[in-house]
C-alpha cells in the first residue's frame, strides 16, 4: 500500500485548491469545479473563497457566472447545506445529494399544512406553485415578498407545531419557495443589496436532467477525491452527508484505491493517483469563514492544529476566518469598522510567513473595497478582532 505523509496532502491541498499563487484561476467555474462545491450559507462566502482563488480577483467575474452566464448555480444539497457548484457538476449533485433533500422538504412542509387543520393539502400546495410559476414567468424575476403580494396563497399563515412548546404561527411563502427551489422549479437571482447580501430575487428554472442515484455517488465521489484525496471514508461521509454504506459502494464504484496515511489511517485516492506532487512555493491565504479548503473533511489534524481549534470555530463546528501559511491554518482574520483586515497568528510562522500574510490582506482590501462583510456564523478569534 502507498503512503501519503501529511506534508504531502498539505502540497496536494495548495495546488488542487488554487491557493498558491502560481495556480490561481482564471475563471469562477474553474474555481468552484476545484474545491467540487462552495459553500454557499453565507453569500459572501462564495465571492471571498473565489477571489482568493483568482488570478484576478474580482466581483463582477463571480457575478457574470452567478447571473449572466448561470455557469454556477446554488443547490441545496450535501449536509442539507447550500452550495454553489458548476453547472457540469450540478446533475450528479442533484441526483447523489439535492433530490433527497428536495423530497425531505416537501414531507416536511405537506407534515405542516397537515398538522395546521385547516383544509391545505397537495393540491393546493400545487396550484400556489403554479400561481408563484407564472408570476416569475411572466415578471422574469421577483423577491419574496413581492412574489407573496402577487400570489394570494403566499399570503397564507398555518401554525406549525400545534399543541407544542414551539407552536407558533408562521406566513407559507418562505416555505413553498424553499421546496420550489431545492426542486429546482426555481433559482436564486441577483440579490436585493450587494454581493453581501442574502435577500435574493428569483427566477424560474429547469430541474436537471435525472441522473441513476448510484452512478451520480459514484462520480461526485470520484471528483470529491480528485480534490480532496487521500481521504478517509468518515471524511466522505461527513462531507456528503451520506450513510457508511453508500460511501462504501461510491469509493468501489469509482475505482477508489486505498493509501496508508501518517496517523496510520487508510485513506482513499482516484485511480493511480498515488505519486508525489511536486513543490509549491511558499503560499499564504486568507480564506472565508466555511471555505472548503476548511471544511473538507471530518478530520483536519494535517492541517488545522488541535490547539487552535476553540478559537476558530464557532459552537456548532462552523469554522472562521482563516489564516494559511503553506496549507497549515495559522491563524485568523477580520475585517474592522473601516475595512482593514485584521489578523492574529497562532502559530508562529517567521517573518517570510508574515510578509506574505500582509500582501494577501492588501490583496483582499483592494478587491473588496468599501464594502464590509460580517460573517454569518462567527467564531471567538474573529468577535476578538472585531471587538
Amino acid at each position: 500500500m502507498y503512503s501519503i505523509s501529511d506534508a504531502q496532502r498539505r502540497t496536494r491541498l495548495g495546488r488542487r485548491h488554487l491557493l498558491a499563487p502560481s495556480v490561481r484561476a482564471a475563471s469562477a467555474v474553474s474555481v468552484a469545479d476545484a474545491v467540487v462545491a462552495l459553500h454557499a450559507t453565507d453569500a459572501a462566502t462564495v465571492f471571498l473563497s473565489t477571489c482568493a482563488r483568482l488570478t484576478e480577483a474580482s466581483t463582477g467575474t463571480v457575478e457574470q457566472a452567478l447571473y449572466e452566464d448561470v455557469s454556477l448555480v446554488r443547490l441545496l444539497s450535501m449536509r442539507n447545506t447550500l452550495f454553489t457548484v458548476s453547472r457540469e457538476i450540478a446533475p450528479y449533485i442533484d441526483a447523489s445529494n439535492a433530490r433527497a433533500v428536495a423530497a425531505k422538504e416537501r414531507r416536511t412542509l405537506l407534515k405542516h399544512l397537515q398538522d395546521d387543520g385547516s383544509g391545505l393539502d397537495e393540491r393546493w400546495l400545487a396550484r400556489a406553485e403554479q400561481e408563484t410559476l407564472a408570476v416569475l414567468t411572466a415578471r422574469g424575476s421577483a423577491t419574496g415578498s413581492e412574489l407573496s403580494a402577487a400570489v394570494p396563497a403566499l399570503r397564507t399563515k398555518i401554525t406549525v407545531f400545534p399543541g407544542k412548546k414551539q407552536e407558533t404561527v408562521q406566513g407559507i411563502a418562505t416555505r413553498v419557495i424553499r421546496v420550489m427551489a431545492a426542486e429546482g422549479l426555481i433559482r436564486r437571482d441577483r440579490p436585493r443589496g450587494s454581493w453581501t447580501s442574502s435577500q435574493f430575487r428569483w427566477t424560474a428554472s429547469e430541474p436537471w436532467p435525472v441522473q441513476e442515484t448510484a452512478g451520480a455517488q459514484a462520480e461526485l465521489a470520484l471528483r470529491w477525491l480528485r480534490s480532496y484525496g487521500p481521504a478517509t471514508e468518515t471524511d466522505l461521509k461527513w462531507w456528503t452527508g451520506w450513510t457508511l454504506g453508500h460511501v462504501r459502494k461510491a469509493l468501489a464504484a469509482a475505482g477508489a484505491e486505498a493509501v496508508r496515511l501518517d496517523n496510520g489511517a487508510t485513506g482513499w485516492v482516484s485511480p493511480g493517483d498515488t505519486e508525489p506532487e511536486p513543490a509549491l512555493e511558499p503560499w499564504a491565504a486568507l480564506l472565508p469563514a466555511l471555505d472548503p479548503s476548511a471544511m473538507g473533511w471530518a478530520d483536519r489534524n494535517f492541517h488545522l492544529p488541535a490547539e487552535h481549534r476553540a478559537a476558530l470555530f464557532d459552537r456548532s463546528g462552523n469554522i472562521g476566518p482563516t489564516v494559511w501559511w503553506n496549507g497549515r491554518i495559522v491563524g485568523g482574520w477580520a475585517q474592522l469598522t473601516d475595512g482593514e483586515p485584521v489578523w492574529r497568528l497562532l502559530s508562529d510562522v517567521g517573518r517570510e510567513a508574515s510578509a506574505s500574510i500582509e500582501a494577501e490582506a492588501s490583496r483582499l482590501s483592494e478587491w473588496v473595497g468599501d464594502t464590509r462583510v460580517t460573517p454569518r456564523f462567527r467564531a471567538p478569534l474573529e468577535r476578538e478582532l472585531t471587538a
